[in-house]
């Protein structure tokens, strides 16, 4: 792709985001905010040392509380399918300190045909060229997505707010052992332990119940330090240093990986016109260290992406969602190339030398609610892989996903959900093939 064709599509997209940002300045409480303010409405208060015995003051410290609450759906980095707010929460009397245990059960069943995904995830990475004919239709169900929660929101003179947070699922082994998912600490405008990168927008992914998600999906996660200030309540900027993980190609004789030695760095700038609508843009710094095995030489290439998002509400019942990313070495932080090895691959026209391919991707969502409590869903997204030649002929070159999802809260903390799946697979010699999957979901939480 020719950097012309690139940066029409970049402008095409932004001013298309420009034109949703200022629809939806002008727009009415979005059904996404009622829902929201539904499920805060939910929760059970429960005083660990008393209620207080002032009724005024009991129902100023419950109208406070579910303000937090209503907070904990509009996080920077909250993801659709996260957990919902604890049902339950326990507050000291005074209000200061309260904690909230919660977690969901989340079973979903689905059937793939005309060729059958590898793995439970429906990642057009993973589809097989050619099909695999002892794999042609599978149906097959999974509790992945269960998991317990806590978290922790309190006061003090010295820390000011500050919030602890842990999350765990069961994506362990063979999606049934306990994993440790998120794990940190907010202190005012810092956050320092295990969460989503600050190059993520999860919160500008369209809805998607299968595992895999969008194909140009970042929410990758990582032990980090993150400062991120608020400025006038509608502007934010973050920066932060993360633990590296990159995917290096092992494959090749004549260069190899070495250990990472520095932190990613990460920032990003958002403007936030109302709780949860904002247009953010991102980006990340990372060094991608191997040795050259042929010159006995270490090297150390520097990766890069900018990631461009944007989550708003033209109307009352429409949301729309935007992405777009492009970047080299940015292939193992998210989408559908993390199934892969590719932030650097084998130079084929230089032994001993690794490169880092463009990688570029976008994502387009719409979601209608015909009420607080049901909507209609549909995404497609693209990433597309550039290698040099002479690639292999049966490597990646793009992948393609499109879905269209039917969600309905039977009750606040009760869902159920209906989706049908599209990918698609092309590889360098211009072999490939679709694949189908439809899902259904249910899930429970408390």
């Amino acid at each position: 792709m020719n950097l012309s064709v690139l940066a029409r599509k970049f402008s095409i997209l932004c001013t298309a985001a420009a034109a949703f940002t200022s629809l939806a300045l002008s727009a009415s409480a979005a059904h996404t905010d009622s829902l929201i303010s539904m499920k805060a409405a939910s929760t059970k208060i429960v005083y660990i040392d008393g209620k207080p015995q002032d009724k005024t003051l009991e129902a100023a410290t419950r109208d406070s509380i579910i303000r937090v609450v209503q907070t904990f759906y509009y996080d920077q980095f909250r993801h659709f399918q996260d957990p919902d707010a604890p049902y339950f929460l326990f507050m000291s009397k005074e209000g200061g300190l309260s904690m909230g245990i919660g977690g969901s059960v989340r079973m979903r069943a689905y059937y793939d045909w005309n060729g059958a995904m590898p793995t439970p995830s429906f990642a057009p990475y993973t589809i097989p060229i050619p099909a695999n004919p002892l794999s042609m239709r599978h149906f097959s169900s999974t509790p992945a997505g269960t998991g317990l929660f806590f978290r922790v929101i309190g006061y003090n003179r010295t820390l000011g707010n500050y919030q602890l947070y842990i999350e765990t699922d069961f994506t362990g082994y063979q999606s049934r052992d306990l994993k440790l998912k998120k794990a940190y600490a907010t202190v005012r405008d810092f956050t320092i332990g295990y969460a989503t990168s600050t190059f993520s927008d999860p919160a500008a992914q369209p809805v998607v119940i299968d595992a895999a998600g969008n194909n140009n999906k970042f929410s990758n996660t990582s032990v980090l330090v993150r400062y991120m200030p608020c400025f006038r309540k509608k502007w934010y900027v973050g920066v932060s240093l993360e633990t590296p993980a990159s995917a290096i190609d092992q494959t090749g004789t004549s260069a190899k990986p070495r250990s990472e030695w520095l932190p990613d760095l990460a920032a990003l700038a958002q403007y936030e016109w109302a709780p949860g609508q904002h247009v953010r843009l991102s980006g990340v710094l990372r060094t991608l260290p191997y040795r050259d095995l042929t010159n006995n030489k270490n090297h150390n290439p520097v990766g890069w992406g900018l990631h461009l998002s944007s989550v708003s509400h033209p109307s009352r019942s429409l949301t729309v969602y935007a992405n777009f990313s492009i970047g080299r070495g940015i292939a193992g932080l998210g989408g559908d190339m993390v199934y892969g090895r590719y932030d650097l691959v084998q130079d084929p026209q230089i032994s001993g030398t690794l490169y880092a391919p463009m990688t570029i991707g976008w994502c387009a969502g719409l979601q209608y609610n015909f009420r607080p409590d049901f909507f209609i869903s549909a995404a497609a997204s693209q990433t597309h892989l550039s290698l040099r030649d002479p690639a292999p002929a049966d490597d990646y070159k793009n992948g393609t996903f499109a879905c269209l999802t039917a969600f309905w809260n039977i009750l606040p903390r009760v869902s159920a959900a209906a989706e049908l799946d599209y990918g698609r697979r092309a590889n360098i010699s211009g072999a490939s093939r679709n694949a189908w999957r439809v899902n259904a979901m249910c899930a429970f939480s408390f």
